[in-house]
């Protein structure tokens, strides 16, 4: 039997349409039939449109407006019918298509009934668990976000109050702490403190209005967690009925801001919230139609055809497949099945997360992300039901991965997202991060999603920069110009990637070659760099090579820096002939640098830092290898290289 939450009988005086509403909505009902179908980019506005009657035959039809498709290279995009959204019969279609047209979800499915009490018609069972340290942070009085503790009482919840970190506003507006505090003990446990925030939050915020608390994403999340989570809000009768009747502004309110969404990903999840709202709330199967042929159109423009998120952000994949995981336990505790988009979605996204997941099982450090800790992602994998191994063959995704015994090599070979859906876009194209038997040994600064928190929000740009990675750099320039607020500007616009497996006397081995033309422009030089690995994971052999992007070359020289940044707790000393150094792993083993032919550069050791899965800098150190390259090119040979 499916349970209902929170009942509550009060109706605002407002919400009681008047008999001409009613008539003029039937009416236009009975007309839609002879409509196309609205689509996710063709919303209407129910504010800007008011209902008209019928008009007759002789009167002229109003043109429609038409929408504005973009259209998306073929490896930026999901073919729409490959995720489609659930078929529906005519009677449904017909609903979904008076709802797009903004008449609300009680007038289509009952008009002429009395309004239904507000209540959350199912308790749905959390499927991912979250962080226990934060929430018993939560329980002793203090909010917990990556690592910065912030005490509940000096907070101030409202619109023009006092601002914290973007990162920290996001963190607690979209409710993200109740999935911590619900994960840190039984319900008995954590109610208190939940009602506690929660009142506090709904004084600050009695109707919906502008500020950080109000953008679409971090209210659509706001209004996922409270269906997710319901009985921790609801459990109190004061608070149930102010409870419920937040729920139903913010879901009229997502209803009519959706689609203005400043990206792709805020609008999957206000689609995503909206269908929870339909399924959970009552009257709200009209919403959930509309809903589910939106959030379809929104995945086909967020997710590539080769299952990659077009932020490139292994977060931003992690944070999709959270959504996806929690809708379709909204629909299991309706008794319904979730319809195949979600599985097939979720499905496609799962192999590109895992391409990007060390040794270890923690993730690498891309397009912004930390290293996420390897419970974490396991447990949001084994939570979804996907089974299913890495990404092979990535292409707009770009992370290109290779196996090789116990070592795992990841390669960015493709430009950084484009600027729409960029968010702490980076300049890596061309950066690799190595791992051997779960011990990072190369990897990338990471962290600048996280800046906010225990990183500083003044070095988030710098975490972003291509020399932030394990790459070359020109000049100090980024590959790809850093932008504020995540952007990217010009830069790397066309990688060409060959990737070949081949033989030898001395065993297999796995190359991976690549180019970019971030350079180009302003230098003169296209940067290719080669990576081999060997079949046994003992030895990983690269070169970097600067070429003249035109047959008239540049004169004179440009600086350059080959940065290597090396994992948490390594110990790097330089060789007696500078030539290379030598590398202490906590694990006891060592691995050994050295800089092939005649390298008439230098190599230095210098101090670099890496954010872990907790976000906090861990100081750590690189080798850099610099000097002088001519206009004409250059090239510089490298090796890894296993010594016991």
């Amino acid at each position: 039997m499916v349970d209902s939450i929170g009942q509550d009988p009060v109706r605002d005086d407002h919400e009681a349409a008047s008999d001409t509403e009613e008539r003029a909505a039937r009416q236009l009902i009975m007309t839609l039939a002879d409509k196309p179908e609205p689509t996710a980019l063709s919303v209407v506005d129910a504010a800007e449109e008011s209902v008209a009657p019928a008009s007759t035959k002789s009167a002229p039809k109003p043109k429609e407006r038409e929408p504005e498709v973009e259209v998306l290279s073929p490896a930026r995009a999901l073919v729409p019918q490959e995720i489609g959204a659930p078929s529906v019969g005519p009677g449904e279609l017909l609903v979904r298509m008076a709802y797009a047209a903004g008449i609300r979800g009680r007038l289509i499915t009952s008009p002429l009934s009395k309004p239904a009490k507000r209540r959350v018609l199912a308790t749905v069972n959390p499927p991912l668990a979250g962080e226990r340290a934060a929430g018993m942070a939560l329980r002793a009085g203090h909010f917990c976000v990556h690592g910065v503790k912030l005490p509940i009482a000096q907070l101030e919840f409202g619109p023009g109050t006092r601002q914290q970190a973007p990162l920290v506003e996001r963190h607690i507006h979209s409710y993200a702490w109740l999935r911590d505090l619900a994960g840190s003990g039984a319900r008995a446990q954590v109610e208190a403190t939940a009602l506690r925030v929660h009142r506090m939050w709904l004084d600050a915020h009695p109707v919906p209005a502008r500020g950080p608390a109000w953008e679409v994403e971090t209210s659509a999340r706001r209004v996922l967690a409270w269906l997710v989570h319901a009985p921790l809000i609801l459990s109190n009768k004061a608070v149930r009925g102010r409870t419920l009747l937040a729920l139903d502004k913010t879901a009229r309110w997502l209803d009519g801001q959706v689609a203005k969404a400043p990206d792709k990903q805020a609008e999957v999840f206000g689609w995503g919230a909206l269908v929870a709202a339909g399924l959970l709330l009552p009257e709200g199967k009209p919403r959930r139609l509309f809903a589910e042929a939106g959030m379809v159109r929104a995945l086909g423009e967020f997710v590539g055809e080769d299952g990659g998120v077009q932020s490139r952000s292994p977060l931003a994949q992690m944070e999709l497949l959270e959504l996806l995981t929690e809708l379709a336990a909204c629909y299991r505790a309706m008794k319904k099945d979730p319809p195949s988009f979600i599985g097939a979605v979720s499905e496609l996204i799962v192999p590109p997360l895992l391409a990007v997941v060390h040794g270890e099982g923690g993730l690498g450090n891309w397009q912004g992300a930390g290293a996420v800790a390897s419970e974490k992602v396991a447990e949001l994998v084994r939570a979804s039901g996907v089974r299913t191994r890495p990404l092979k063959e990535p292409r707009g995704w770009g992370y290109h991965r290779a196996n090789a015994g116990k070592t795992i090599l990841q390669f960015d070979a493709a430009p950084p997202p484009l600027a729409r859906y960029a968010r702490s876009g980076c300049a890596s194209t061309l950066a690799f991060e190595l791992s051997s038997q779960g011990q990072r040994i190369i990897v990338n600064c990471g962290g600048a999603a996280w800046a906010g928190g225990q990183v500083p929000a003044r070095i988030e740009q710098g975490l972003r920069a291509t020399a932030a990675h394990s790459t070359l750099v020109l000049e100090d320039v980024n590959s790809t110009a850093i932008l504020i607020k995540g952007q990217l500007g010009a830069g790397v616009g066309e990688v060409e990637v060959d990737r070949r497996s081949m033989g030898g006397a001395r065993g297999g081995a796995t190359r991976i070659e690549a180019s970019h033309d971030g350079y180009a422009s302003r230098f003169g030089l296209v940067h290719r760099r080669a990576l081999v690995l060997r079949e046994d994971g003992s030895e990983l052999v690269g070169e970097d090579v600067l070429l003249p992007a035109s047959k008239r070359g540049k004169r004179g020289k440009v600086g350059y820096a080959i940065r290597f940044h090396l994992g948490q707790g390594i110990s790097a000393r330089l060789s007696e002939d500078r030539k290379g150094a030598g590398l202490a792993l906590p694990d006891g083993s060592h691995w050994q640098f050295r800089v092939a032919g005649e390298y008439t550069g230098t190599l230095s050791i210098e101090d670099s830092l890496f954010v872990d899965g907790q976000g906090r800098p861990q100081p750590i150190q690189q080798l850099v290898l610099q000097g002088m390259a001519p206009r004409s090119g250059g090239s510089f040979a490298w090796l890894f290289k296993k010594m016991g």
